[in-house]
């Protein structure tokens, strides 16, 4: 029976990954085809939120967007200030409009104010810093959300910016870092999307085709290919893959699979009218540029003039989904083939100007290459030593010879890793074969020694044995009793604090329970002088004492909810964290949040972070969650003595954060105020559980200390307090360096 439960309790685990999986991995079609049918707004709703999440800047996202907006009017059921804000930038980009790139990302700021994991949105904003052709300021932007994000644990917006900086990085030619970022990007969506795993496993190929390690490419292709999940992959990405491969087969002279694989990337079904398009001229353009290395120039002609028919109305960007628009570059080779060489330059020169202004750094030097053969075939060297000149500065010459051992830095970490772990397998394999031999031989020599002794030394030691058994038995009974002792002891402890805690929420509760029933019973009364307002004052009289009843449950429900917190705590998994952008963003968050509640608040916020301090071992999630209560609590104090203060006494709330590293072994993190400050017997208990200075229903009184198990038992560190009534507080975090 032991077998059932454990597959039972493997599934259960695996059910929250399943349907992760189910929705970000839904066919974006077939929910679009359910909207009409939906009756009810809730699940109208819903499944718009899905759409949006999957095809966020389609063709039909402004319509859908209309709709969720509409509803939620009716619903109330979601904070649609992201959608409101995704619509505008739409609009924008629609038109064109350069703030559309800023109206974006103030709704990106909008989904991670909600929490949202937006990973397509975030993927599609590529699209728009392409057309405005900034590159660095595309890097930065997701460079900096990928801290973010990192922060937080948002698996899914941190597989989208690995996706972004792939792409970019296979735009700027740098291979190298352009693979370590696609298989970063299939590692982290593994947990929640299959088919955004394989297109990564298939970029990844490209790029290796593309970098010239053939060998690589296959493997990566071949494994995205023979997933189950790889027919279910449709639209661009599917026909980046036939694109890859019939590329991948040129290089090999492989062409009549290099054909094939063409037509299959023409076949492909795109749902979206727009990528439909940019697809099927890079598929045109691809079987033509194969028909050329077949020498059929005539079967190329055609598919080059409908492509070129399809630039001439959409004007496609020379880069897009399924890769590079390399229309200009085959023509010239169409003409090299048919012998008109000014026609063959002008469309070289060409390709070789849009790749310059696209900013297309993979593509230079191998048109700068291009033109130079082209140059020095027909007899012109001057202009063949000029182009070769340039080619030299941009393009390594070596490339070509060494790229059968161009292998990515991530994936031989990867590779690295594995045989590590191999190596730690069969050390400890060996360390238990080593133990079992030396207890075999042990247990020899002690068979042989009893057979020497005499009887009664054999006795003896039984008897000895005995006892030990014995004493061994009662030790570990004991044990069991020490330890069942301290859990009840623990639990005893618990169970009182949260029985004090919750009797004061309890006891109004129940008392303003029994006065809504008196009047009640006043209401039903059979008093023919009850009149109309007395019957209005009881109604005002429930329905206060209702939000009493709330308040104090909800009170009830914080308790609850911090002691749960407090038993969790310190369970975190450390990794290099870097203080100072902690710090900061503590400081932020807890000053925005304030300024949320009173907005007419405002203090001076002094920061001075070490710049020597670097990363740290630490859990960020749970030191953020401390450097968030201190900087909350200090901006608290200092409000509070603000409203204290008479207007004309010159005080001005201040709060300072600073860290340092005064030894190679330590590093320090100060909060400090200027607020009102705490007594010495406040000081004395401000870490107790419960204890709190707050107003009755304002604090549980767990969160410092929550703090300070975190920074004790969960990082080994000291958190400790200095404090003068009326003058200040500081709150002094030491961590091992």
């Amino acid at each position: 029976m032991r077998w059932i439960f454990t597959v039972l309790a493997m599934w259960a685990l695996c059910g929250p990954a399943r349907a992760q999986q189910r929705y970000w991995d839904a066919d974006c079609d077939s929910l679009a085809r359910t909207l009409p049918r939906q009756t009810a707004d809730s699940a109208r709703l819903r499944t718009l939120v899905h759409l949006l999440d999957l095809r966020p800047t389609g063709v039909e996202a402004i319509s859908w967007l209309d709709q969720l907006l509409l509803l939620n009017q009716r619903e109330q059921a979601i904070d649609d200030a992201p959608y409101r804000r995704l619509r505008a930038g739409l609009q924008l980009w629609r038109r064109n409009v350069p703030a559309a790139l800023d109206t974006m990302k103030a709704a990106v700021s909008e989904f991670d104010r909600l929490e949202r994991p937006i990973p397509w949105l975030l993927m599609n904003l590529v699209g728009l810093y392409n057309e405005q052709n900034n590159m660095a300021a595309r890097k930065k932007y997701y460079d900096e959300k990928l801290t973010f994000y990192r922060l937080r644990g948002a698996i899914e917006n941190i597989t989208a910016c690995y996706v972004s900086q792939g792409a970019y990085y296979r735009r700027m030619g740098d291979y190298n870092r352009a693979i370590n970022s696609t298989l970063r990007a299939a590692d982290t969506a593994l947990p929640f999307s299959h088919k955004l795993h394989i297109n990564e496993l298939i970029v990844t190929g490209g790029l290796y085709a593309d970098w010239g390690n053939h060998d690589k490419a296959v493997q990566y292709l071949s494994r995205a290919q023979a997933m189950p999940e790889f027919r279910r992959v449709q639209g661009t990405n599917r026909v980046f893959t036939f694109l890859a491969l019939s590329k991948l087969f040129v290089q090999q002279k492989h062409f009549p699979a290099a054909l094939r694989s063409a037509d299959s990337a023409l076949a492909a079904h795109v749902a979206d009218p727009s990528e439909q398009q940019m697809d099927r001229a890079c598929a045109l353009v691809q079987k033509a540029a194969v028909l050329l290395q077949m020498h059929a120039p005539a079967q190329a002609a055609p598919l080059l003039r409908r492509a070129q028919q399809l630039d001439d109305s959409l004007d496609l960007p020379m880069s897009s989904g399924p890769g590079e628009f390399e229309l200009d570059a085959t023509w010239a080779q169409y003409y090299a083939a048919q012998g008109n060489d000014r026609e063959a330059e002008q469309h070289w020169l060409l390709a070789y100007q849009k790749a310059t202004l696209a900013r297309l750094d993979r593509l230079r030097p191998k048109y700068l290459q291009e033109l130079a053969a082209f140059y020095d075939a027909r007899g012109q060297l001057v202009e063949a030593q000029r182009y070769s000149r340039a080619y030299i500065a941009l393009a390594d010459t070596f490339k070509a010879a060494q790229a059968a051992f161009n292998v990515a830095q991530y994936e031989a970490q990867r590779v690295e890793q594995a045989q590590s772990n191999q190596i730690n397998d069969l050390r400890q394999a060996q360390a238990v074969q080593t133990e079992r031999l030396r207890l075999r031989n042990w247990l020899l020599l002690g068979a042989l020694l009893v057979v020497a002794l005499v009887s009664g030394l054999g006795v003896f030691i039984y008897l000895q044995l005995q006892t030990n058994r014995r004493t061994l038995a009662q030790l570990r009974h004991t044990q069991s009793q020490l330890v069942q002792a301290e859990k009840m002891a623990f639990l005893g402890e618990l169970t009182a604090g949260i029985a004090h805690e919750l009797q004061n929420p309890l006891n109004f509760m129940k008392n303003f329970a029994e006065v809504s029933s008196g009047l009640v019973d006043n209401m039903n009364g059979k008093d023919p002088a009850r009149s109309k307002g007395l019957e209005q004052e009881i109604l005002s009289g429930l329905k206060q004492n209702l939000q009493q009843i709330s308040q104090h449950g909800q009170r009830a429900s914080s308790i609850i909810k911090g002691m749960l917190e407090h038993s969790r705590s310190g369970i975190g998994r450390r990794e290099p964290s870097d203080l100072n952008a902690l710090a900061d963003e503590s400081l932020t968050l807890a000053y925005q949040g304030l300024r949320t509640e009173d907005q007419a608040f405002e203090a001076q916020l002094n920061k001075e972070f070490d710049p020597r301090m670097g990363t740290v071992a630490a859990v960020p999630q749970d030191l953020g969650r401390v450097l968030l209560n201190l900087c909350t609590n200090a901006l608290h104090a200092v409000r509070q003595r603000q409203h204290e203060t008479r207007p004309d006494a010159g005080y001005v709330p201040t709060v300072d954060v600073s860290t340092r590293r005064p030894t190679g072994r330590t590093v320090e993190i100060r909060v400090r105020d200027n607020g009102t400050g705490m007594s010495a017997a406040v000081q004395a208990r401000i870490f107790e559980p419960f204890f709190t200075t707050k107003p009755a229903g304002q604090g549980t009184g767990l969160g410092l200390s929550l703090s300070y198990d975190i920074i004790t038992k969960g990082h080994g560190g000291t958190l400790t307090v200095e404090s003068r009534e009326g003058e200040g507080t500081e709150f002094l975090i030491v961590l091992p360096g």
